[in-house]
């Protein structure tokens, strides 16, 4: 059966199903045999219960780690906030695996949606970032992200949004989930973890200007490297994530593999390092999930401290945005992104998530405008 027309009856018989960015196209998952709702109570008893030998290619779990239950399982506590009561966590096993190539369509669906509304104001957004510029200057934190939301009422249909951000906007990390009262489109960038063995990395991204006629990869460069405001940032971000990944690898196997190179997507250009390690004997995925998690790049550091920052400032809950979506095989093999450039669409309301970094030497007009920016490819899907 032509495999467009395959993805098509999966998506029309409402069976729940999940597409994931691989390196040669998309894999899609479906025929779903297990769906476990994670918890604060049973996330360590998953994790812990992955371990065997022989595999097929369907032999994992596939899902995704909310930003609250993150932040629970390293012992930060979340303030009760504004939220949607969407789960905390969800992961599938899956009976049936089918290869895409990168260029699938989907026909253009019509859809319902009213206009977006912004949480934050930049009157609010500057007077949150004049706060925390203070907290920099005592030294209570070095870099904070500042997460503003859009939201709108809205029907969609997740697999024409998702083909058309994809052909549109390809990114590395990319993926889609819909199940029967929810749907998750992202073309998120950022890798957190990728496990093969006791081999392990990370690529964080700390950096972003805006693509323009003038603007090339090597340009782009040139400017990152001038750019005092986000040489730092990335400094602070590797470091951070070279620390976390420390606490997991053997002493002196963490090592820079890639550093401070560019990568190119549809409006944007990153900065972009590649952190590897091998891990040490022992040590288990709960371990490794607690250590890497909530990813540095979209926090702040120190990790600890700015979580606490950001927690008792935001007032509503980021739900899935900074955690993260991947695999974990039944051999201990995992792969996770950072759950960032994504809608959520949950009891009718699509909302976007978007955070920019505040240091020293941060301007909140650039930064709030950043934030739209990041916006703008997923928000332009609505019109």
């Amino acid at each position: 059966m032509n495999i467009t027309k395959q993805l098509s009856e999966i998506h029309q018989s409402g069976a729940p199903y999940i597409i994931y960015k691989s390196q040669k196209g998309f894999d899609l998952y479906t025929d779903f045999s297990k769906k476990i709702i994670l918890n604060n109570k049973n996330i360590k008893n998953f994790l812990n219960k992955i371990n065997r030998k022989k595999l097929k290619n369907t032999d994992l779990f596939i899902g995704f780690f909310g930003y609250e239950l993150l932040n629970n399982l390293i012992n930060i506590k979340v303030p009760k906030q504004k939220n949607l009561n969407f789960p905390k966590g969800i992961f599938y096993k899956p009976e049936k695996k089918i290869k895409l190539s990168n260029n699938f369509k989907y026909p253009k669906q019509n859809f319902v949606a009213g206009n977006f509304h912004i949480n934050m104001n930049k009157k609010n957004y500057t007077k949150i970032f004049s706060k925390f510029k203070k907290k920099i200057k005592k030294g209570e934190t070095y870099q904070i992200k500042i997460c503003t939301k859009y939201k709108t009422k809205s029907k969609i249909n997740p697999l024409d949004f998702f083909s058309r951000l994809s052909n549109s906007n390809l990114a590395p990390e990319a993926f889609m989930i819909k199940d029967n009262n929810y749907s998750i489109i992202s073309c998120s960038p950022e890798n957190l973890i990728t496990k093969k063995g006791a081999d392990i990395s990370t690529k964080p991204i700390a950096g972003t200007v805006k693509k323009t006629k003038n603007l090339n990869k090597l340009k782009a460069l040139k400017y990152f490297r001038k750019n005092l405001k986000e040489t730092k940032e990335h400094n602070m971000i590797v470091d951070m994530e070279r620390n976390d990944l420390s606490r997991v690898c053997k002493v002196g196997s963490v090592k820079l593999s890639k550093q401070k190179i560019v990568e190119e997507y549809k409006d944007l250009f990153h900065y972009v390092s590649l952190i590897k390690g091998k891990l040490k004997k022992n040590i288990n995925n709960f371990d490794i999930i607690k250590a890497m998690m909530p990813g540095g790049s979209v926090i702040g550091c120190p990790k600890i401290n700015t979580l606490n920052l950001l927690n008792n400032q935001e007032k509503e809950n980021r739900n899935i945005y900074t955690g993260s979506f991947g695999y974990i095989k039944f051999n201990g093999d995992m792969r996770f992104n950072i759950i960032i450039r994504s809608i959520l669409n949950y009891k009718n309301i699509s909302e976007i998530s978007v955070a920019s970094g505040v240091v020293v030497d941060s301007n909140a007009n650039h930064e709030f405008n950043e934030n739209f920016l990041k916006a703008k490819a997923l928000i332009d899907l609505f019109k």
